[in-house]
């Protein structure tokens, strides 16, 4: 991958994250959706079967060797999924004030009770405790809780049928995020070389340290905040992450709707401050599932997003089973690229920067942002090993563009996510004029830099040194 291909630069710093699925799954269609815009790659292990995922992958890195650009793939794991059991009619209806009971009998429910599969919650609940139905269509206060059977009341009424889902927004179930599933899905994931493991149910941080010790380094790890008690932990689920998912679907149902817009800012603000990349996700573009065009209100949406600084937006079932996945995509680019070029844009970027850890590598990546713009320089080039240094690059939201080398492929692969990121996988260097010599070339190459602009390069002596960053240097690019 050391020659990179000069038309896939992207021009906009916020990403695209696209899930896979039978509207996406063709070589033909990744490669259009790639061309389109898409950064991340998601596969949904919710759906699907080991062998559907693979096979996708295996058409990502086909697109990614013939292109010669890192293309990241991610693997979302399913969680532990909460449903009641069946109904004899398949469908009952609810009123509000009747009882209503959860138990542990498997025979098919009625208008009065159902089956609850799962002993934890029985375990859990007490008196005016509230259990949502169905995403919250039905919503249910317990009047009393016994071992193998819950008595509630209704408090929200609507019809009821087979399996569906169960929340509990105020309760933290004494499970393992992983399930069965989830672990032989990781185990699969993770020797199919995926770059980011995306980890669903997350309530503790210790779910968390969990998933990453079986993780052992192999991929990168993200996790979905979508229960109140994640966000009860968030400094601490941040910090053992390597980046957040505000999956707003999930908190919308657990918590009021005119919370959710509060706390996307606030998830926004402490993952940059933090440097870990975030993506807003969930019903972003919905109505593109069927309509080739959004709503205004779904486009103000993606819009919101990026202001709030977001590293990357995601489609869901736009890309994975809609009819217009392309189209879907390309409003989405154009969206970014709208709102990054409006004055507003660069105005909160530059009035939300963290204040700069204190270390000589977020030293000289704070210098390197304001060195860039006196300069008036056409990109900031990072050099790393780990990835390290271009987050914190990122992380400083600069006005230019960050050109990142690094001789791992994974870590090229794992910053496609990243803000403002275009990575180059490419041989290490041994020498300063090495350094700026290739910085230099592969700038022009790409299309970042011409003959007579600056460039910006931070790097960390001795070369190959993970976390070392301590050069910082302005550069010309030399006629060819």
């Amino acid at each position: 991958m050391d020659r990179p291909t000069p038309s896939i630069r992207r021009h906009r710093s916020t990403k695209i994250v696209a899930t896979v699925g039978p509207a996406s799954s063709s070589p033909e269609r990744l490669s259009a959706l790639f061309a389109a815009g898409v950064d991340v790659f998601r596969l949904n292990f919710s759906h699907g079967t080991a062998a559907d995922h693979a096979a996708r992958l295996a058409a990502i890195r086909a697109i990614e060797a013939e292109l010669g650009r890192p293309i990241a793939v991610m693997a979302d794991l399913q969680g532990p999924k909460l449903r009641i059991g069946r109904f004899a009619a398949r469908e009952v209806a609810l009123a509000p004030g009747q009882p209503f009971r959860l138990d542990a009998d498997p025979s098919p429910g009625d208008a009065t009770r159902v089956h609850l599969p799962h002993p934890e919650i029985f375990a859990c609940v007490g008196p005016d405790t509230e259990i949502l139905l169905d995403d919250g269509r039905v919503r249910l206060a317990v009047t009393a809780a016994a071992p193998g059977r819950i008595d509630c009341r209704v408090i929200v009424g609507d019809r009821l049928s087979d399996n569906k889902g169960v929340n509990l927004p105020s309760l933290v179930l004494p499970r393992s995020a992983l399930t069965e599933k989830d672990r032989a899905d990781l185990r699969i994931s993770l020797d199919l070389g995926v770059d980011w493991i995306a980890l669903s149910f997350v309530q503790r941080p210790e779910d968390v340290a969990e998933a990453r010790r079986l993780i052992a380094g192999r991929a990168a790890l993200l996790s979905k905040l979508e229960k109140p008690s994640a966000i009860d932990h968030l400094d601490q689920v941040i910090e053992l992450s390597d980046a957040v998912m505000i999956a707003r679907g999930d908190l919308g149902v657990e918590l009021p709707a005119e919370d959710v817009p509060i706390l996307q800012k606030r998830i926004a603000t402490e993952a940059r401050e933090a440097g870990k990349p975030v993506i807003v996700a969930t019903q972003m573009l919905d109505s593109m599932v069927n309509a080739p065009a959004p709503t205004r209100a779904e486009a103000s949406d993606v819009a919101a997003a990026v202001y709030d600084g977001a590293d990357a937006v995601m489609l869901s079932a736009e890309t994975a089973v809609g009819r217009y996945p392309l189209e879907a995509v390309a409003i989405m680019d154009r969206i970014a690229r709208r709102v990054e070029t409006d004055p507003l844009y660069r105005t909160i970027m530059d009035a939300r920067h963290p204040n700069p850890n204190q270390t000589s590598a977020d030293a000289i990546t704070a210098a390197a942002r304001q060195v860039a713009r006196t300069l008036k320089a056409a990109v900031i080039v990072t050099y790393t090993t780990s990835g390290s240094t271009t987050l914190r690059a990122a992380r400083e939201r600069p006005e230019v563009p960050i050109l990142c080398l690094t001789s791992k492929l994974a870590t090229a692969r794992r910053l496609a996510l990243s803000y403002g990121v275009h990575a180059v996988h490419t041989e290490d260097i041994s020498t300063f004029a090495e350094m700026v010599q290739k910085a230099c070339a592969i700038a022009r190459e790409t299309g970042f830099a011409h003959s007579g602009q600056r460039l910006v390069i931070t790097a960390g002596v001795p070369f190959g040194t993970p976390g070392n960053t301590n050069i910082l240097r302005a550069a010309w690019v030399p006629d060819e």
